[in-house]
């Protein structure tokens, strides 16, 4: 396949998948700014490697991770940085949040936990192509994948008050609410 050819390739894949990129770039930094910043360098890098890409009928995968090490990168860059109050806009919004507690627990696994549990559930792409785009084993996928969601169950277990835990104790009562079989205020959460 010819360089220009590649290149058609990766531009057509940044446009066919371009909310599949954002998603695991802002399961990364939770943020739709810095989400969209990765994206876009991801989508130069990709463009100007694109004579690396080996085959192209894994193109996205190939893409996808650009996107996770770009996201990695980003956060070495910027982790721990302050901005002073003066340099916040005034009219940001904050970024919607479909549960707050699953994103920090999922901010408490490590890059290649998270990596995985993405890949799979928010991506939902199969165990191969995550497989194929960390270059690990699928055998070694599932075990990582299995030990991620149970770290993820513990997180967001209601007795876990470690700093930065995802327990509440509204959950906390509804199940043990169950648990007793007493019926009552917080019973069906």
């Amino acid at each position: 396949m010819r360089s220009a050819e590649k290149e058609a390739l990766v531009h057509e894949c940044l446009i066919a998948h371009y909310e599949k990129y954002y998603r695991i770039a802002y399961s990364y930094v939770f943020q739709e700014q810095d989400a969209m910043d990765i994206v876009q360098e991801g989508a130069y890098r990709a463009i100007l490697k694109c004579d690396s890409l080996k085959n192209p009928e894994y193109a996205d995968t190939w893409i996808c991770r650009i996107m996770m090490n770009e996201a990695v990168r980003y956060l070495e860059k910027y982790r721990g940085k302050t901005v002073a109050l003066e340099e916040i806009p005034e009219e940001g919004a904050p970024d919607e949040i479909a549960d707050p507690d699953l994103q920090q627990a999922l901010s408490r696994l490590d890059e290649e936990e998270r990596r995985i549990v993405v890949l799979k559930y928010f991506e939902e792409e199969k165990l191969q192509t995550i497989a194929r785009v960390m270059d690990l084993n699928v055998s070694t996928v599932k075990s990582r994948l299995y030990r991620a969601v149970e770290k993820l169950k513990r997180y967001m277990e209601p007795g876990d008050i470690r700093p930065g835990s995802g327990g509440s104790g509204n959950r906390r009562r509804s199940v043990e609410t169950r648990k007793n079989g007493r019926a009552g205020a917080g019973a069906g959460l």
